[in-house]
């Protein structure tokens, strides 16, 4: 029963899924501190100011709702990148090593590819010996085409 859970838990589509919510998450903090910190305030100036911090009060002094906040953003952008290199090298490295480890390649660079001359597929392994859609044989790696 454990073994079928870490086999699981181990599928490389489940970690690819999780690895993406999370980055989703991060990027909906970034996002959310734009509009509420440089938008908001842009916003609520054309309604009709202090200063709050590191940015540039766009009404009248003290109120915040027009306090242009580039102090937060750069803060959520900081948050942002330190969030992501955590997410990288607690998750990330040791995923891909484990399955290496299992033969797997999980996180890898896509490899080279080419276009059928036949089907104009563009999405066909430079090494494949026949396009996966219309069969055609493909010429080797290495040779020019002829037409």
């Amino acid at each position: 029963m454990l073994r079928g859970f870490k086999n699981f838990l181990m599928r490389g589509d489940i970690v690819v899924v999780a690895v993406g919510l999370i980055v989703a998450l991060a990027f909906s903090t970034l996002i959310k501190s734009f509009t509420d910190n440089v938008i908001n305030p842009i916003i609520a100036r054309a309604q009709g100011g202090r200063n709050f911090g590191l940015g540039w009060q766009l009404g009248r002094p003290g109120n915040k709702a027009t306090f242009l906040d580039i102090g937060s953003f750069i803060s959520a952008v900081i948050y942002f990148v330190i969030f992501m290199a955590v997410v990288y090298f607690l998750i990330v490295v040791p995923y891909k090593k484990i399955q290496a480890r299992r033969g797997v390649a999980a996180f890898e660079e896509a490899g080279a590819v080419k276009t059928c001359p036949a089907c104009l597929s563009e999405d066909i392994p430079a090494a494949a010996g026949k396009c996966r859609y219309c069969g055609t044989e493909q010429p080797a790696a290495g040779t020019a085409q002829h037409p």
